[in-house]
């Protein structure tokens, strides 16, 4: 008797989920170089002929580990980033809130993500840099939108684009100064001694261009703003959910 569609399918779900977990924790613990189809399969309790029989290669394996990552982060973001939470925030304090996720994010999962960065930065396919960066794009725009409830905070000309940019550089900043282990010892001594001041300063900078008088220069068109805040609902680095 052929068993349930349901049940197989079930059963199937389960099995990627942890063959991508298995993939994410071997990142996370020896980055690209360690994520060998044979250590996966092991730590998944498969044989590497089931992961063949799911995915062609490692490379079509890691793609989909890469954007499951980024689709968690972005449904994380969605769920945490909500109209009832601003109420009671200001900008200042939502503002170090993200900042302290971020940081503690990069932290918690420093090795995993520096191998999708790594692994994003060095790939060929086009296509598929596209849909990471399509899925990024609207978790970064799901931050400024959230931001934009303290509208009346800032002073800037153009909120949107002043947070958007303030976000970017200092996404950019944690990302190299947490992660990408760039940083040498001639540079230590000029960078906070501290996650925590690492917050405190970057929070003090932006709130002071958020509520400065800003550049005397044009907005940003509509039609340019519309492409990055349309059909984004208002609503942390995630591993693969398990």
């Amino acid at each position: 008797m052929k068993k349930p569609i349901a049940a197989q399918q079930a059963r199937s779900r389960e099995s990627l989920m942890k063959l991508l977990n298995a993939a994410a924790e071997i990142l996370q613990e020896d980055g690209l170089e360690g994520a060998t189809i044979p250590r996966i399969s092991a730590r998944a309790g498969l044989s590497p002929g089931a992961i063949y029989r799911r995915f062609p290669d490692k490379d079509a394996l890691l793609q989909t580990v890469v954007l499951t990552i980024m689709k968690n982060n972005d449904a994380a973001m969605s769920g945490l980033l909500t109209a009832e939470k601003a109420a009671g925030s200001t900008l200042e304090t939502a503002l170090k809130e993200m900042l302290q996720q971020t940081v503690t994010g990069y932290r918690q999962y420093s090795r995993l993500m520096s191998a999708v960065v790594q692994y994003f930065r060095s790939h060929p396919d086009l296509a598929f840099k596209k849909k990471v960066d399509v899925i990024e794009t609207r978790t970064f725009m799901r931050l400024v939108l959230y931001m934009l409830h303290f509208r009346k905070e800032i002073r800037h000309p153009d909120p949107e684009r002043a947070l958007a940019f303030a976000y970017s550089v200092a996404g950019h900043s944690l990302r190299e100064i947490l992660m990408m282990e760039s940083m040498t010892d001639v540079w230590a001594p000029l960078l906070p001694k501290s996650d925590e001041e690492l917050v405190e300063e970057l929070s003090a900078m932006i709130m002071a261009y958020l509520q400065g008088p800003g550049p005397k220069h044009g907005s940003v068109p509509a039609r340019l703003r519309s492409s990055f805040f349309e059909g984004i609902p208002m609503g942390t680095i995630v591993p693969p959910k398990r």
